[in-house]
C-alpha cells in the first residue's frame, strides 16, 4: 500500500450500534440545535438548486424548523424576488422569524459581491457560497472579500469540501460553515468525468476530527437517501445534512408536474447538468449532472415527518435525547457485503 492509497467508508459500509435506552417515547427527544444567532428544529437543509429550492419549499421547510437555500441560477432581481415572495409567505404561514430560516446563494466571481449585498439589504443573514469545488484560491477571495464588506454582520455558508484540510482552510479563510461532500449526489456525475471524490461519511468523519469543528458547523452534503442515512451523518459528526433529491418531486418543489404512463413525475437535475447551465446562462461547459424525473411525492411535510420519525428512532437506539448526546455516545461497526445485503428488506430478492 503506497501514500497514494486509503481505504475509506460510505453510509452503505458502516451500522450504528444499538445501545442501552431510557427512553420510552420520541417525544422525550430533541432535534433542536443552534444555527449561527437561529435555534432550529430540525438539521435538515434543503440545497440551493433549481428543481428543489424556491420560494414555496424555503416557506414550508421554515414552517418546519428548517432551513432552506434559495438558489443563484437567475438574475439578482430574481433571487430578490424569490426571497420578497419566501417573507410574504413565511409571515402568512405564522413563522415568527422568517429570515432565521433561509439562506442565499451566490457563486465566487462575476455578481457575487452584488448580489450579496442586493439580499443582505433585505435582511438575509445567512449567505451561501455555493460552488462543487470549494477547495479554492477563489474561495479564499470570495470569503475575503464579504468579510471586508460584511464583517460577521452574517453567517456564511461555503463548499463544496471533501477534506480535512480543505474543511480547515475554509474555517481559516472566514466561513461559519462548510459544506461537506464531493460527488456524491443522486444526479451528480463528477467521480464519472473526473475520477475526483470522496464517500461524505468519511469527509465527515475526517471534518469532525479537526480542530477547527469546534469554529464552523459541518453540513454534510449528498449522497443521503433516508433517515438511516441522516443517522449516520449526525453520529460521524455533521450538525446538519443538506438534501436534494429527498425533497424533490414534493408539491413545493419548483416544475410542473409531468404526466406519463409511470404517474405523476416531476423533473430533477444537477446543477451541472447541460439542462441547467442551458437554462441558466444559455450554454453549457463541464457537465458534472444529469437531468431526471422523480416520482411525485405529494407535500413535503409528509417527506419531513416520516423523516423526522426515523431520525428520532435513531437516537433512541443509541439512548440519545438530543443531537449532542447521539453524536457523543454513537459507535459504528464495519459492515461486510453480506451483512449489507442482510441490511436491506431483502425478501423482495429472494427467488
Amino acid at each position: 500500500m503506497t501514500d497514494k492509497f486509503r481505504e475509506t467508508l460510505s453510509y452503505d459500509d458502516v451500522l450504528l450500534v444499538p445501545q442501552v435506552s431510557s427512553i420510552n417515547s420520541r417525544k422525550e427527544i430533541t432535534l433542536e440545535s443552534r444555527f449561527g444567532r437561529s435555534t432550529l428544529s430540525v438539521p435538515i437543509i434543503a440545497s440551493p438548486m433549481d428543481t428543489v429550492t424556491g420560494a414555496p419549499m424555503a416557506s414550508a421547510i421554515a414552517q418546519y424548523g428548517g432551513l432552506s437555500v434559495l438558489h443563484r441560477y437567475n438574475t439578482i432581481h430574481e433571487q430578490a424576488s424569490m426571497l420578497k415572495e419566501y417573507l410574504f409567505s413565511a409571515y402568512n404561514l405564522g413563522v415568527s422569524e422568517p429570515l432565521d430560516h433561509v439562506a442565499v446563494a451566490v457563486g465566487m466571481n462575476g455578481d457575487a459581491i452584488e448580489r450579496a449585498a442586493k439580499l443582505i439589504s433585505m435582511g438575509a443573514k445567512y449567505v451561501c457560497i455555493d460552488v462543487a469545488h470549494g477547495h479554492h484560491t477563489m474561495m479564499r477571495d470570495t470569503l475575503r472579500r464579504l468579510r471586508e464588506r460584511f464583517a460577521s454582520d452574517i453567517h456564511i455558508i461555503a463548499g463544496n469540501v471533501a477534506t480535512k484540510e480543505g474543511f480547515e482552510d475554509l474555517v481559516e479563510w472566514g466561513a461559519n460553515s462548510v459544506r461537506v461532500g464531493v460527488g456524491s449526489g443522486s444526479i451528480c456525475s463528477t467521480r464519472i468525468q473526473t475520477g475526483h471524490g470522496m464517500p461524505v461519511l468519511q469527509s465527515v468523519l475526517d471534518c469532525a476530527s479537526s480542530q477547527c469543528s469546534s469554529r464552523a458547523y459541518i453540513i454534510a452534503d449528498g449522497g443521503i437517501r433516508n433517515s438511516g442515512d441522516i443517522c449516520k451523518a449526525l453520529a460521524a459528526g455533521a450538525d446538519y445534512v443538506m438534501v436534494g433529491s429527498l425533497l424533490a418531486g414534493t408539491i413545493e418543489s419548483p416544475g410542473e408536474v409531468i404526466m406519463t404512463d409511470r404517474g405523476k413525475v416531476k423533473t430533477y437535475r444537477g446543477m451541472a447538468s447541460k439542462e441547467a447551465q442551458n437554462a441558466w446562462k444559455g450554454t453549457h461547459n463541464s457537465i458534472e449532472g444529469i437531468s431526471a424525473t422523480v416520482p411525485f411525492r405529494g407535500p413535503v411535510s409528509a417527506v419531513l415527518d416520516e423523516l423526522v420519525v426515523g431520525i428520532k428512532s435513531g437516537l433512541s437506539y443509541s439512548g440519545a435525547r438530543d443531537l449532542a448526546s447521539f453524536s457523543a455516545k454513537a459507535r459504528f461497526i464495519k459492515q461486510t457485503v453480506g451483512g449489507q445485503r442482510e441490511s436491506d428488506t431483502h425478501i423482495l430478492n429472494n427467488k
